[in-house]
């Protein structure tokens, strides 16, 4: 949008009060260049290691080391770069960027297609870039995509505008598809899913917002909403065909462009995911959006579920678990397909009785029955109205490695940033299957030593070691040594290893676990 250890059968719990006051998740900043907004991000599930990155309006990030630290660099096409980052990972280890289109040579062509480029060296660079859509003088926005896990095509859904921007009757807006199996070299030609047509004027009563999903057969699952409300559509031959008659998910009582106060302006526009996991939820599809049906100072985030294809949905259920009566806007949802489980990232108010704003994650390990929500912002920021934040926020997961990334605004300054969300606190029922709880380091940042203290619940052999930014150990504080049960702490000073100030982490490893946490040496 452009308008400006023992057999792991582990239930994620997440959230106890406790570690929320506490400040569990480390807030990472990535970048406050160039007032980045509308964020996407992406990580790879071979390696959880490496995540991709993208803001408004040319911005690309890259990280090695999980989302600690991150490079950048500004993506670049001879068809032009315009916003609406989108970015995802193909079987090959291939990282997509894809964006809107503004050729520097064809002043007329602005948003003439949706643009792919393409990454082999994990974001480090790309290449020039595909077309996809083109269909002048109609104007394409707001693509999203996902990969095929079966066979590697890239799926893409987006918003055709034939003009864009008007309240003209005899223009309208539709939701196109393309599919590329040729490593977004070349795209089909683009097809019309939707049923009923929306205006172009960018608000309720245009149909935006089509995230595409994939199924367990390899069936093509999208959503959107419009003047329909939100609507649904499949295809189980690749793409080729469609319904002919859209399935209605729920009504969006307020529409999905809405006032949220202190915000430029605010969309609740669906995000459709489904569970390809091997857990008990497989092959359920899951629709995500925010709306104010229950009036406008108390915008929600809701989801509805099918178990059928598609065919029934579920009543709305709603996400934030507050009294009513606060904000909760600009959500985005993933799955962790190692495990099934939802996540749901969003704005929240919850704690405050003015515009202040959090961070929160919701996350349900039972097929999204129910939700635990936490905050894992460090601190809230103050948004402005004068000041444009993007259309939509971003999470990604996998294996228990949770990412997500939000715009913040601090004295006017745009900025972005992740949280380091790796689940550790684990329900009461399998707490003591898990071999140790690792604490984060005392003092940090810190000048001379620091303390490292950890519990094992099960007695096992232990490695203890301080790493660098690039995963090298830089020092062994214990050695694969046998230990009893119990609370340990451990004194480290980096000045016996001669380390320079820096970013470094420390790793516990045991009973095959790994936890790490980072830290901040300051000579």
């Amino acid at each position: 949008m452009k308008r400006c250890i023992t057999a792991l059968t582990i239930t994620i719990f997440i959230l106890a009060i406790h570690f929320q006051a506490a400040g569990q998740y480390t807030n990472v900043m990535i970048s406050n260049q160039d007032w980045p907004n509308e964020t996407s991000i992406y990580m790879n599930p071979k390696n959880t290691n490496q995540l991709v990155a993208g803001a408004n309006l040319t911005a690309a990030y890259y990280s090695n080391d999980g989302g600690y630290t991150w490079g950048n660099s500004k993506m670049q096409s001879t068809l032009g770069v315009y916003g609406d980052p989108v970015l995802v990972i193909d079987t090959n280890g291939y990282f997509y960027y894809f964006h809107l289109s503004n050729p520097v040579n064809n002043p007329g062509g602005w948003l003439d297609q949706i643009v792919c480029q393409r990454s082999t060296n994990s974001g480090l660079s790309w290449n020039d870039g595909s077309g996809i859509g083109k269909n002048s003088p109609a104007q394409q926005d707001k693509p999203w995509v996902i990969v095929n896990p079966y066979n590697n095509e890239l799926y893409v859904t987006w918003t055709q505008f034939d003009l864009y921007g008007v309240s003209d009757t005899t223009k309208h807006s539709n939701i196109h598809f393309s599919s590329s199996s040729d490593n977004g070299i070349s795209w089909t030609p683009a097809i019309r899913l939707n049923e009923i047509s929306g205006n172009c004027v960018d608000s309720d009563s245009t149909v935006e917002g089509a995230v595409p999903a994939v199924g367990p057969e390899g069936e093509i699952y999208t959503s959107w909403a419009g003047p329909a409300g939100i609507v649904f559509d499949r295809s189980l031959d690749g793409g080729i065909t469609w319904l002919d008659h859209d399935i209605t998910v729920s009504d969006m009582p307020g529409g999905w462009d809405f006032q949220v106060p202190g915000i430029f302006r605010v969309n609740g526009m669906p995000v459709t995911c489904c569970d390809l996991s091997k857990g008990p939820h497989n092959g359920t599809i899951y629709i995500n959006w925010s709306d104010q049906r229950n009036g406008t100072f108390d915008t929600d985030i809701w989801l509805s579920k099918s178990t059928d294809g598609g065919n029934t949905w579920s009543p709305p259920l709603r996400v934030n678990n507050d009294p009513p009566g606060k904000q909760q806007f600009f959500n985005w949802m993933t799955i962790d397909q190692s495990t099934g489980y939802i996540w749901i990232v969003f704005y929240d108010r919850r704690n405050y009785n003015d515009n202040r704003t959090d961070v929160f994650l919701a996350c349900s390990t039972d097929g999204g029955n129910t939700f635990s929500n936490f905050k894992v912002s460090e601190t809230p920021f103050l948004p402005s109205q004068t000041v444009f934040f993007g259309d939509y926020t971003c999470i990604t997961a996998h294996n228990n490695k949770i990412r997500p990334i939000w715009t913040r605004l601090d004295d006017l300054d745009l900025s972005i940033y992740t949280a380091i969300v790796d689940t550790l606190l684990l329900s009461s029922q399998v707490e003591e299957a898990i071999p140790f709880a690792v604490e984060q380091n005392y003092p940090n940042p810190f000048h001379e030593s620091t303390i490292f203290s950890f519990k094992l619940r099960n007695s096992g052999n232990i490695t203890l070691t301080v790493n660098d930014i690039f995963g090298k150990t830089v020092a062994l504080i214990i050695d694969n040594k046998w230990m009893e049960r119990g609370k340990y702490v451990k004194s480290f000073n980096p000045a016996v290893q001669n380390l320079p100030s820096g970013v470094y982490y420390f790793s516990l490893k045991g009973n095959g676990i790994n936890r790490q946490r980072k830290m901040i040496y300051q000579k």
